[in-house]
């Protein structure tokens, strides 16, 4: 149990700065807003105040470190993903991934994003209340089909 742990840390540390740099490459090639993480920090922050979902999270009240907490979130969530899908598909599949089960659990991942995060951002439900819906659920897609390619490299590490 502690290498499928160990592996899925890996997996996803991998992931997430796969998604990462997909992001800074959306920045610069297309011009996409990279994700502000100062907001979800905010969001995290004021969880345990009650908080979870609200109607624009840069209305809310500040907090210290924001920006730290919402990237350590991140992070924290990728590695959590990992260890859950190596943990899901056991030695036989960290010996020998393949990606399919990693693209898929990425994109049944996406599901927190879009019923808990965005709402809890004030997006709307699969970010409804953004200018684009379609755009934002597209480009979803595709960062977590990235994010599934980070976790089948890192499983081949």
């Amino acid at each position: 149990m502690d290498s499928l742990v160990i592996t899925g840390v890996v997996m996803g540390l991998v992931a997430t700065v796969a998604l990462d740099l997909w992001a800074l490459l959306l920045a610069r090639v297309a011009g996409l807003p990279v994700t502000n993480w100062a907001m979800v920090g905010r969001w995290v922050a004021h969880l345990p105040r009650g908080t979870l979902f609200h109607d624009d999270i840069a209305r809310a009240a500040p907090v210290t470190a924001e920006k730290a907490l919402g990237w350590g979130f991140h992070y924290a969530v990728g590695v959590a993903y990992g260890i859950a899908l190596a943990l899901l598909m056991g030695p036989a599949w960290t010996a020998a991934p393949t990606l399919v089960p990693a693209w898929v659990f990425s994109i049944l991942m996406l599901g927190f994003g879009w019923f808990l995060l965005q709402p809890g951002l004030g997006l709307g439900m699969a970010a409804s209340r953004t200018p684009n819906p379609g755009k934002a659920r597209a480009l979803g897609l595709i960062a977590h089909t990235v994010f599934g390619l980070g976790l089948w490299a890192g499983a081949l590490l």
